[in-house]
């Protein structure tokens, strides 16, 4: 089967689906970032001066997304645009996978403004956990958010994620080497609390 013919990957929640994005998605994608442009940039980190902006280039964009299908089909990544009524509203992404004995990912997500504090990252994060957990076989994911990020711990909180304390100086964001709250979440965990967690948010 030729690349072009295979399924594309999809999840799905009870109000949302999940799927890998493509170059076809850049017209959207480039307006929901562009929008939230002061939203979002001060938790990621800075853009490097001599690349191209992918929200403002549609040849950036499709880069970006060929170079993470080509990290996905290695198995290192798995990336997902989050749409709701059909409409992109974010990203959720399952990152550095490591099989072996660690056989564990970190999750980072971005949400449009508009749709923030709706519940929408919890369900999609649900929707991943069981992939990574389920499908990936995955014994660990981490999730890295900055202390002063409060609609990102109130996420943590609602679905009872443990913090595991505070990582020094983790990850440059916006300029600036932060510290990061690690919070983790093991496929113990998971299978203990998989049918509450999917009766609440699936």
């Amino acid at each position: 089967m030729r690349r072009s013919d295979m399924p594309v990957l999809r999840l799905y929640g009870r109000r949302l689906m999940l799927r890998p994005l493509v170059e076809p998605d850049f017209t959207e994608w480039s307006e929901v970032r562009v929008r939230n442009e002061e939203w979002l940039t001060k938790w990621e980190p800075l853009r490097h001066p001599g690349l191209a902006d992918p929200t403002r280039d549609r040849g950036a964009f499709a880069g970006r997304c060929a170079a993470r299908e080509r990290e996905r089909s290695a198995g290192l990544t798995y990336p997902f645009g989050l749409f709701v009524d059909e409409r992109l509203g974010g990203e959720v992404n399952v990152n550095h996978v490591n099989r072996g004995a660690l056989q564990s990912a970190t999750l980072g997500y971005w949400i449009d403004e508009a749709l923030a504090g709706q519940g929408y990252i919890a369900e999609a994060l649900v929707v991943v956990f069981r992939f990574a957990f389920d499908d990936l076989d995955l014994e660990r994911l981490e999730i890295c958010i900055v202390p002063r990020n409060r609609n990102s711990h109130r996420v943590m909180e609602k679905l009872r994620i443990r913090d595991e304390g505070v990582a020094r100086k983790f990850l440059e964001i916006n300029g600036t080497r932060e510290d990061h709250a690690r919070y983790g979440f093991t496929g113990d965990e998971w299978r203990e609390r998989r049918r509450q967690l999917i009766a609440e948010w699936l």
